[in-house]
């Protein structure tokens, strides 16, 4: 029985069957009643005005002459609009036509009647019918034959083939299109916080296993994360009371030169520790969109590099709002001016507003990153070539990399490029209106 799952009725496969079984037999019903009304197979029986002169002349024909005069006038009453009357001797003006009445005519009339067309020839013009005798009755036939390709059971056929292909089709697009739309918005907000909302798990048994899979995995890489915060977590509590008896136990060497050095590296190991976890818990913040003055937040920042003694410059409007993060943004900004700070001795912080797109340029005079690894070090834990090669003072390679996923949860990107003559410019590109999301 397993080899008939493929009809099931709640999965796609056996959906579309029914329905391709449906629209056929639909189809053969539509056929069989066109044949049955059509009667293909009396393609020869002429039309109706045709066929009314056709049964006019027949009877017309097996009449006594002195009886005719009275049967035209009941057949001119019967049939008003056939306009059928006896012709006089030598009246009737005969032309050649391949007119497909006439064809049909002389094949129900039988020898000794002889069916003609009379002039002028136009839809509508009269027929004439010689009787056995000679007498010769004419009638008017009503329109002109129907084309070849109207009409027949062969359209019908196809015109109700055309709606059935059409139904599956358009119900087969919305029962695939609509569940892959809600997937990829689904994985849009994919978020581990579980703010995100479970897709929906209807339709076709195949869509509703898909949706099933992909909200328990997102439970489960949602659950990996949160276990792996809650152990770096803990990770951090446990190394802290060790690292301070560390340090106070380091205070009492005599040696000066040792002293330092270890005080320098358990300094160095507290804040690698405080970077990583920045980082990690960065993946779980999420911070409500609100409007900034984007401004203000560069200045404030220039401000606070300034007072610990750098030369940092703000270069942009006094005055600019856009939809952000706050703090984020902060944070990430702060991030790359560290860096900057770090290898150069005079840094610029730039704004400008280019349309609906936000820049951010914070510039160095420093050494520079060759074009190789400027992709690389938007990485964690990827440090710069040889001329920012980390020595006590430098970080672990975290500031771009989280500076990185504030621009992405913004719905923009973060990029670096070369300053003439010679430094570095790392350009945040943000959307000055954006719809809240989820954090990257």
């Amino acid at each position: 029985m397993k080899s008939f799952g493929f009809f099931h009725l709640k999965g796609i496969g056996g959906q579309i069957a029914a329905l391709v079984l449906a629209s056929t037999v639909a189809l053969h019903l539509v056929v069989t009643t066109a044949f049955l009304i059509g009667r293909p197979d009396r393609s020869d029986a002429p039309p109706d005005g045709a066929h009314q002169l056709t049964d006019a002349a027949l009877l017309l024909g097996s009449a006594e002459a002195s009886e005719r005069p009275r049967l035209v006038a009941d057949l001119a009453r019967a049939f008003p609009r056939l306009g059928i009357e006896i012709l006089a001797p030598g009246t009737a003006s005969v032309e050649e036509s391949d007119n497909p009445h006439l064809h049909g005519m002389r094949r129900h009339l039988g020898r000794g009647y002889k069916a003609v067309q009379l002039t002028p020839s136009v839809a509508g013009s009269r027929v004439g019918v010689e009787l056995p005798d000679g007498t010769m009755i004419a009638g008017r036939v009503e329109g002109g034959p129907r084309p070849w390709f109207w009409g027949g059971p062969w359209l019908m056929a196809l015109m109700t083939a055309f709606i059935c292909v059409s139904v599956l089709g358009l119900w087969a697009a919305r029962a695939l299109a609509a569940p892959l739309s809600s997937f990829a918005k689904a994985a849009e907000n994919f978020s581990i916080d579980g703010g995100a909302e479970p897709l929906p798990e209807r339709g076709p048994e195949e869509i509703r296993s898909v949706a099933r899979a992909l909200n328990r995995m997102h439970e489960r890489i949602a659950r990996l994360m949160s276990d792996r915060t809650r152990m770096l977590a803990a990770i951090s509590h446990d190394l802290r009371t060790p690292i301070t008896r560390l340090r106070l136990r380091a205070e009492f060497i005599e040696d000066e030169g040792n002293r330092k050095r270890m005080l320098m590296d358990l300094d160095q190991m507290r804040s690698m520790l405080e970077s990583v976890l920045s980082l990690l818990r960065n993946d779980r913040k999420v911070e409500a969109v609100t409007l900034v003055d984007i401004a203000s937040t560069l200045q404030l920042v220039a401000d606070q590099f300034g007072d610990m003694g750098h030369v940092v410059h703000y270069d942009g409007p006094a005055s600019a709002t856009a939809a952000a993060r706050p703090d984020d943004l902060h944070r990430g900004v702060t991030n790359l001016v560290e860096n900057a700070v770090r290898f150069g001795a005079e840094v610029t912080i730039r704004l400008d507003i280019s349309g609906t797109t936000l820049v951010i340029d914070v510039e160095d005079d420093g050494p520079g990153i060759s074009d190789a690894r400027k992709q690389e070090m938007l990485e964690p834990f990827v440090r710069g070539d040889d001329a920012r090669t980390m020595d006590e003072s430098t970080g672990f390679g975290l500031g771009l990399s989280i500076a990185r996923a504030i621009a992405l949860a913004h719905g923009g990107e973060l990029s670096l490029h070369d300053r003439k003559p010679h430094g570095l410019i790392v350009r945040m590109q943000l959307p000055l209106w954006q719809q809240p999301r989820l954090a990257a």
